[in-house]
């Protein structure tokens, strides 16, 4: 006997597809920036410095100084002065009445005639500290102000354009079932 056979062969579809890419372009500009500078601020400002030379008793000291002052003293050591010279008229007399004295009294009292007011001295102490001198240094005064930066960044937005591919899908082969029957077996 016989038996038939059947033979089923199969033919798997298949798709094509052609696929372009897309094209995009994308743009990015730099922001606008605006800034403003405030520049800092320096003041300097300085007083004056003084001197003050102060030279009363050094002119006192070489009895140039002022003509009050000066009459002062010479009033305050009058009446010192004043017993001083009596004292001194007193030896005087005591020497020209002296009989024994060896010598010549009137000319040896005459001899010191220039050196009459010794004791009359109405100077100062001299000193090298007689200038006195008094400095007032100057004041420095620095005011800084700060600077600044403002800035005022607006970004842009990005530029984009896109252009679409082209997507091709089609049957490359179909898909088909082919049955046959032998009967010669």
């Amino acid at each position: 006997m016989n038996i038939p056979q059947i033979q089923i062969r199969q033919q798997y579809g298949q798709i094509g597809i052609n696929a372009e890419r897309g094209h995009q372009e994308i743009e990015q500009p730099g922001p606008d920036i605006s800034m403003v500078q405030h520049r800092a601020k320096l003041d300097i400002s300085r007083s004056e410095g003084y001197l003050e030379i102060n030279q009363e008793r050094a002119w006192d000291a070489l009895a140039l100084g002022n003509n009050l002052e000066t009459m002062k003293k010479i009033y305050s050591m009058g009446p010192e002065i004043a017993m001083r010279g009596i004292a001194r008229r007193v030896e005087e007399g005591k020497q020209l009445a002296n009989l024994l004295y060896k010598g010549n009294a009137i000319a040896d009292i005459a001899k010191g005639w220039r050196e009459r007011f010794p004791e009359f001295d109405f100077r100062g102490p001299a000193s090298g500290l007689n200038v006195d001198l008094n400095y007032t240094p100057s004041e420095l005064t620095i005011d800084s102000e700060m600077g600044s930066i403002e800035y005022n960044v607006q970004p842009n937005r990005p530029i984009h354009s896109y252009e679409m591919g082209k997507l091709d899908i089609y049957m490359n082969q179909w898909p088909k079932i082919d049955i046959t029957v032998d009967m010669s077996v």
